[in-house]
């Protein structure tokens, strides 16, 4: 009889292995192919998933005349930039007064480092540049920020119009507070819903929601909670980094009017920065939420400065200046802001222009192309050269290196699976042509660069061209040249002429020896 106290041995035996089709044991299933020879799909072919296809990438890129893809990578990033640039300009109603509740989630969710350092300090750096990009689109505006720690909500800052305290406070909870514990929906919720309840009606009430966590532990039921949200018209948006909840989804499009493009899942640093700024432009007034126009009493202040030092209304500080106002003649620190005597708003004209910005939005510019980018040949406001047509279409005129004997000529055809290297083209097929780096305003058609371009459509959201030129010449310049082109040239014709170059020229002394009366037209023959 065998000894039962020796260890138990797995059998090898290949007769208790399932045996495949002819018997053979561990013989692999055939595959079928999912595409016939013509490139159509099989019948009864299984659907490949995206995931299980291979994207030739290199594959795309494209060389210039002169053999280096300068040209591509500098397209790709002007598409990168202008991608961020290219929104709807329609001028629609939006609340320029706005209430905005920033909730943060402090949980241990936000120790994850799949963000750079860690998700909390890439969170803390993005808050600091929300609040104060927030403050410079929306001036008259009012922001407060709440967080999610360990099941509760806490407060960091207060409902108020200065920046500076919402950044010392986000920089003190850096150092004194660890993400720790859930994070709770809810209790962020009714606190943000807390602050907004006393909020005046003709200002937006607003919640901002940074979720890194999957799951949500709240003492109640939430769907109260959204229902409430809904009743008092406050406006969720959320910022996902980990995935997508089907709470909150639901949390966005309930106070969205069932729009649920407030809600997005970052892929990386760059698409949650993007998400969080999305946030400072305010949102479209919807039907229901208009009421009828009414006055608002506004105070404008003007600063002065004292000998001697004083309490401020504000913060009970002395200081030695300060803005007074109007009404009960105290003083106070900053603008804007409200009175802490009378209540009244103060603010500055200045303020008023920047919010005014949202309501009429400066128009997209139009790109350039080669047959109308004659007529610039520098930025209108920078006075960076652009490239010209020959830099970019003729090819640089470089002695060939000798190539060793023992190396093989490429092959003709492609590499060996069949696909063309990277900037081969066959015969008489022409090489795609760069852009031109223009952007042409379709008022005034001037030519800008592509900084200069985000930098008037993000920072100053006017046209320095039509701003320096007055009212005749921009109209003179929109009936000299066709409704057809974007600066005179036709883009049937190719390269101007010299006398097009000419008639430019004269039109242009006309107009600065102001010969031409406004409203009149010039011809000219083509």
């Amino acid at each position: 009889m065998a000894d039962s106290d020796e260890d138990f041995v797995l059998s090898s035996s290949g007769d208790d292995r399932p045996k495949g089709k002819g018997g053979a044991s561990g013989s692999r299933r055939p595959t079928r192919k999912s595409k016939r020879p013509d490139g159509a799909p099989a019948p009864g072919a299984t659907k490949r998933e995206k995931w299980e296809d291979i994207q030739r990438s290199w594959d795309n890129v494209v060389e210039g005349a002169d053999g280096s893809i300068a040209g591509t990578v500098i397209g790709l990033l002007e598409a990168t930039k202008r991608k961020r640039l290219l929104r709807d300009t329609t001028p629609i109603q939006r609340g320029i007064i706005r209430h905005l509740v920033l909730i943060l989630d402090l949980s241990s969710a936000m120790l994850e480092k799949d963000l750079r350092p860690t998700r909390f300090l890439l969170t803390l750096r993005y808050a600091r540049d929300f609040v104060t990009e927030y403050f410079e689109q929306n001036p008259i505006s009012q922001l407060s920020i709440v967080g999610m720690h360990d099941g509760l909500a806490l407060r960091i800052s207060d409902m108020g119009g200065n920046p500076a305290d919402h950044l010392t406070a986000l920089q003190e909870k850096a150092f004194t507070v660890e993400p720790k514990g859930a994070s709770s929906l809810q209790n962020a919720l009714e606190m943000g819903r807390a602050e907004l309840f006393h909020t005046p009606t003709h200002g937006t009430r607003e919640i901002l929601i940074i979720f890194g966590a999957l799951s949500s532990s709240d003492p109640g039921d939430i769907h109260d909670t959204i229902n409430s949200l809904v009743e008092d018209r406050i406006q969720v948006r959320i910022v996902g980094l980990a995935a997508q909840v089907a709470v909150c989804r639901e949390l966005v499009m309930k106070t969205n009017d069932g729009d649920d493009s407030g809600y997005g899942v970052i892929l990386d640093e760059g698409h949650y920065r993007e998400l969080m700024m999305a946030a400072t432009t305010p949102p479209v007034t919807t039907a229901e939420e208009k009421s009828v126009p009414s006055l608002l009493m506004m105070g404008f202040p003007s600063r002065m400065v004292e000998k001697h030092e004083s309490f401020c209304s504000c913060h009970s500080n002395l200081t030695k200046g300060g803005y007074i106002c109007p009404r009960c003649t105290a003083k106070v620190c900053f603008l804007p802001t409200e009175c802490p005597s009378c209540g009244l708003t103060l603010i500055l004209s200045t303020h008023l222009a920047r919010s005014y910005h949202h309501l009429f939005p400066l128009k997209n510019w139009v790109e350039v192309p080669w047959s109308e980018a004659h007529a610039s040949s520098h930025c209108w406001s920078c006075q960076t050269p652009f490239p010209t047509n020959q830099s970019q279409t003729s090819p640089t005129k470089q002695k060939p290196k000798p190539k060793p004997a023992t190396l093989a000529p490429p092959p003709a055809t492609g590499t060996s699976n069949g696909t063309k290297p990277a900037g081969s083209s066959e015969k008489g097929q022409k090489q795609p042509q760069q852009p031109t780096q223009r952007y042409a305003c379709t008022n005034c058609k001037t030519h800008f660069c592509i900084d200069c371009d985000i930098f008037a459509h993000e920072i100053l959201h006017n046209c320095p061209g039509c701003q320096s030129l007055s009212e005749e010449k921009i109209k003179a310049r929109a009936n000299l040249w066709p409704p057809n082109t974007v600066d005179g040239a036709s883009s049937a014709n190719g390269d101007p002429t010299s006398s097009m170059r000419t008639q430019v020229a004269e039109a242009t002394k006309m107009l600065e020896n102001s010969k031409i009366a406004p409203g009149s037209s010039m011809e000219v023959d083509s």
